[in-house]
């Protein structure tokens, strides 16, 4: 069977002097004709006038716009940062069309937002368009900036569609390239298994194995409150606070991606391991709205879910969300029963039948066995005990 699979490949670049100057011109210039664009269809819905489609759009906020004094510096970066940057503002219009309407499943989304100069996150797109190459000797050719240094972890599968630059809170910059391949899957195996994610052990197999949580955030709290207090003490707009605040960001970012490395690597082994994989669709959004908010984003839970998700898809293994009412922690996995409470401080209970359970590890099994009911049911077996 094959089948293809759209991968983001991310290495980090290392940009001259010169070469920062000319992506910082071209991230303005993107903000701008997005900006630019997203006021002009609120200014044609407040005078009660037609949506403004895609392609007058472009020949009003980029076309037209480079041949005025006010927007002729738009001319300086390369024309198609410009068109995906109003691309983008497209798309978070259909997506806000689509959520009011009821088309598109999840939360209700927000209208587009202008973007600032002081995000924390900035970037630009170039596509096959723009002609972005990778030189023999290794560097990165992007017109209109140059060639940049970049290091290369690994290599490219394939030839790739675009590359999104990216600079981030802490002044590092990345190359993100998307990747279009065939999927590989991994020779078939017997083992399944369900996960319960939790905080005390970050996640617990069906099989018994318990995964400690890294708590990384935990761990660097005093050096984060340290300097998150020098950053209070510095007068705004001074050079010192400059400082202190690329001092907090760079921190924030190292924890960010042990948090991101240790998922990673979890979830490879997982999915190499196991046939089939299966994990409650917990509510992160309603959690971290609890007094364990601190806890839950320090966790990552949806990060996780989400390499799990799409590993599977790339080697063939089985992934599915068990829902969240699902009452895995209450639920005998050896009788059915379901118990009337389950507060959060009982960590292990006993049946009316007589089993022992450990809460997490039966609940890992109930959420195996709710999996295995909506994959195996059509093939006649028995998947989980009657209630």
């Amino acid at each position: 069977m094959i089948y293809l699979v759209q991968l983001r490949y991310n290495f980090r670049l290392y940009p001259t002097p010169g070469q920062r100057q000319a992506l910082a011109k071209a991230f303005g210039c993107a903000r701008t004709v997005y900006n630019d664009g997203l006021r002009a269809r609120q200014e044609a819905r407040e005078n009660g006038l037609p949506y403004i489609s895609d392609g007058d759009l472009s020949k009003r906020v980029i076309t037209q716009a480079k041949k005025t004094p006010e927007r002729a510096w738009l001319s300086d970066v390369s024309a198609v940062v410009l068109q995906q940057a109003l691309a983008d503002l497209n798309t978070a219009y259909r997506n806000f069309f689509a959520s009011l309407t009821g088309k598109r499943k999840g939360p209700k989304i927000a209208p587009p937002r202008f973007r600032s100069r002081k995000d924390n996150r900035q970037a630009i797109r170039f596509t096959k368009n723009a002609r972005f190459a990778i030189t023999p000797g290794g560097k990165l050719r992007l017109p209109k900036v140059g060639d940049v240094p970049i290091r290369w972890s690994r290599d490219l599968p394939a030839e790739p569609s675009s590359v999104t630059v990216i600079k981030d809170a802490s002044g590092r910059y990345f190359a993100s390239f998307v990747v279009e391949m065939a999927g590989r899957p991994l020779p078939e195996v017997a083992p399944e298994v369900g996960i319960d994610l939790g905080l005390t052990h970050f996640a617990v197999l069906s099989d018994g194995r318990k995964v400690d949580n890294p708590r990384l955030l935990r761990r660097t709290e005093r050096r984060l409150h340290k300097a998150q207090q020098a950053l209070s003490r510095k007068d705004k707009g001074s050079a010192n606070r400059a400082k202190a605040k690329l001092k907090v960001a760079k921190a924030h970012a190292r924890v960010a991606d042990a948090r991101r490395d240790f998922a990673h690597k979890l979830s490879t082994q997982i999915i190499r391991d196991n046939q089939a994989v299966y994990v409650e669709n917990l509510s992160v959004r309603g959690l971290a709205r609890t007094r364990l908010a601190r806890s839950v984003h320090d966790a990552g839970w949806s990060q996780f879910v989400n390499m799990l998700e799409y590993k599977a898809k790339r080697y063939g293994r089985t992934f599915a969300k068990i829902d969240r009412w699902f009452p895995s922690s209450k639920l005998c996995s050896a009788c059915g029963m379901v118990a009337e409470s389950m507060p959060l401080n009982i960590r292990s209970w006993t049946c009316p039948c007589g089993a022992v359970h450990d809460r997490d590890v039966n609940a890992a099994i109930n959420i195996l066995a709710a999996g295995r009911a909506d994959r195996l049911n059509a093939c006649g077996g028995t998947v989980r005990p009657a209630a």
